[in-house]
């Protein structure tokens, strides 16, 4: 589904059904150097159960137009538009790593929207190395390899997940590989700075009004459970529900438990919405 948002094309996968706006919606934000295709299970099941689905290519990642925006706030005022332009007023939002981020930075500032929040792999503050940052902006294949190799917890995808002959490295080494190719220049530097500079989250998480749901990986080395901690703290003085899921995963979580990750998700997003305030 191609929407022009902020007078751009910009591309959002409906989990192979047409986009519905009479039912509950959700948004499925991906992380840096990736496109929607990392929702693949989960928003395709949510779109076969009952909801409108909008997984994005954020601005500059593949099928969405560029430049690619620079700061999370630029990021999350961008899928306020998206909604605009969808017909969306409130949606169930879901973002992993940067997108957790940008998800979290939107439901703050945007309360009255969010049905719901979903967290995935998040940390405050989500800092990255001087080391990977240099990589990024000199190396980018060198910061794709890294990464890649830190994102899993295991050197090969268990029998059933997502299914035999799977190779989790290679794919998403590939995926980032593609991203880079079809994007702007130093595209990997450009999200990594925006997830490291960004100060703003536990700021955001106080002005959060609808229930969140943390998923974290026990096993994640780019966003380890204890750096979520202070973020968790922050939400829960809201008032408004929170709990975290810990599943035996790394930081890719989609792939790594996709079974998991999905019952995690779904069951939440399934809950009544708490009223919009």
């Amino acid at each position: 589904m191609i929407l022009t948002v902020q007078g751009k094309p910009a591309y959002a996968y409906t989990g192979g059904k047409p986009f519905d706006t009479s039912l509950p919606s959700a948004v499925f934000i991906h992380g840096a150097e990736h496109d929607h295709s990392v929702w693949a299970l989960q928003s395709r099941y949510f779109a076969h159960h009952g909801f409108g689905v909008l997984a994005v290519d954020l601005p500059g990642h593949c099928r969405s137009s560029g430049p690619a925006l620079t700061t999370i706030t630029a990021m999350a005022d961008w899928h306020a538009a998206l909604l605009d332009a969808a017909g969306v007023q409130r949606a169930f939002v879901a973002g992993h790593s940067m997108g957790s981020l940008i998800a979290l930075d939107f439901a703050g500032r945007y309360p009255q929207r969010a049905t719901h929040l979903a967290l995935l792999a998040t940390a405050m503050p989500m800092a990255v190395s001087d080391a990977l940052l240099d990589a990024a902006l000199h190396r980018e294949p060198d910061a794709i390899g890294m990464v890649n190799q830190w994102s899993h917890s295991t050197l090969a995808a268990k029998p059933s997940c997502p299914g035999p002959g799977f190779w989790l490295h290679g794919m998403n080494q590939r995926l980032m590989e593609r991203v880079a190719a079809r994007g702007e220049p130093q595209l990997f530097h450009t999200d990594f700075t925006a997830c490291n500079t960004y100060a703003d989250g536990l700021t955001r998480a106080a002005q959060v009004r609808c229930a969140t749901r943390l998923i974290v990986g026990r096993r994640d080395a780019m966003t380890p459970p204890r750096a979520a901690k202070a973020l968790a703290d922050a939400l829960a003085q809201t008032g408004a529900p929170v709990d975290t899921v810990t599943l035996e995963a790394g930081h890719s979580l989609m792939t790594e438990q996709p079974d998991a990750t999905l019952d995690a998700l779904f069951s939440f997003a399934s809950r009544p919405p708490r009223e919009a305030r």
